[in-house]
């Protein structure tokens, strides 16, 4: 190609995939054969980087027990990404809605309609973080696929200042930004099926990598019992249901008597598990959870995994699906 003043023409999230060449004329099974091999790729690259997403989950772990906050900070799809983690921890782990915070270059009307260009300021996502009044107890963990959104950077670069550990996760293993920040995932996906979409596989890749970080951050600081969600916030019949069927697997009893201890324990379903399994009244089982820093398994003393083997039964290797 010609010499190009372009900034994005050299990043791999904007090369032409080989494999898609002829992608407005194939066949529709034909594309959908190749977005399912494409996303395979996927897996792979970010199993590349778990050593580093353990780091991440350090990193977050000891910022959440100091009381810091998680400051996700993103544009277009990837902006949405870190909306939707921290939406979801507080229905999901019972977290308060202030320590799970996310920018988005645009604000909360960019989340649902895409507004170019306002991922180009540098400074307003310097002054984006400057608003949250950052400690050094937070992360942010800013998301770029390309690693070069202005928005984010500025948004990093004033976060670096301020002392708080940063996060950058990326699809550009090249950034120049592992030279600023305490850690970077890049998952190398290669290019996308539609050139330059980062809507797919990049955003895929992200999303695992997010989910990573959040969920097993949480596990890490007691906001499940075995692979139970017993910080479940029942806000919906739903979540009202789901709390119901953990204290009945937990504790052994009835329906009806599950919905009675609920209510009797203001819907907190750790502590209904605490008083049923200890006899303690909330505001004993309440003190118990918090002398056992939130873990439901140190505060009853007992290890969940052989009673969930049992009732799941033997279980049969999955058989290979291709």
């Amino acid at each position: 190609m010609p010499n190009s003043p372009s900034k994005w023409e050299s990043l791999p999230t904007e090369a032409i995939n080989p494999a898609s060449l002829n992608l407005d004329k194939a066949p529709v099974a034909e594309i959908i054969e190749l977005m399912v091999n494409e996303d395979r790729k996927v897996v792979a690259a970010v199993q590349r980087e778990r050593e580093r997403i353990a780091h991440g989950v350090d990193l977050i772990v000891e910022s959440l027990r100091r009381g810091g906050r998680i400051i996700f900070v993103g544009a277009g799809t990837s902006g949405r990404l870190g909306v939707l983690e921290a939406a979801e921890m507080p229905p999901t782990f019972g977290t308060s809605p202030s320590s799970v915070r996310a920018l988005m270059a645009g604000g909360k009307q960019a989340v649902f309609r895409a507004r170019e260009g306002v991922e180009d300021d540098f400074e307003e996502g310097a002054r984006a973080i400057a608003r949250l009044r950052p400690t050094r107890r937070d992360v942010v963990i800013g998301v770029s696929a390309s690693g070069i959104t202005p928005f984010v950077r500025g948004a990093l670069t004033r976060a670096r200042r301020a002392g708080l550990k940063v996060i950058f996760v990326t699809c550009w293993p090249g950034t120049e930004l592992q030279n600023f920040v305490d850690l970077i995932i890049a998952p190398s996906v290669g290019p996308e099926v539609l050139t330059g979409s980062t809507r797919l596989k990049a955003a895929t890749a992200t999303k695992m990598v997010l989910n990573m970080l959040t969920t097993i951050s949480m596990v890490r600081i007691g906001k499940t019992y075995g692979n139970l969600m017993v910080d479940v916030q029942a806000a919906s019949e739903k979540l009202r249901d789901r709390a119901r069927r953990i204290l009945m697997v937990v504790t052994g009893v009835d329906h009806e008597a599950a919905g009675r201890l609920l209510v009797k324990a203001r819907w907190n379903l750790k502590a209904a598990i605490v008083m049923q399994k200890t006899g303690l009244s909330l505001t004993k089982a309440l003190r118990q959870l918090r002398q056992a820093n939130d873990s439901v398994r140190d505060a009853i003393g007992e290890d969940i995994e052989p009673r969930l083997r049992l009732l799941i039964g033997p279980q049969t290797p999955p058989s290979d699906a291709r």
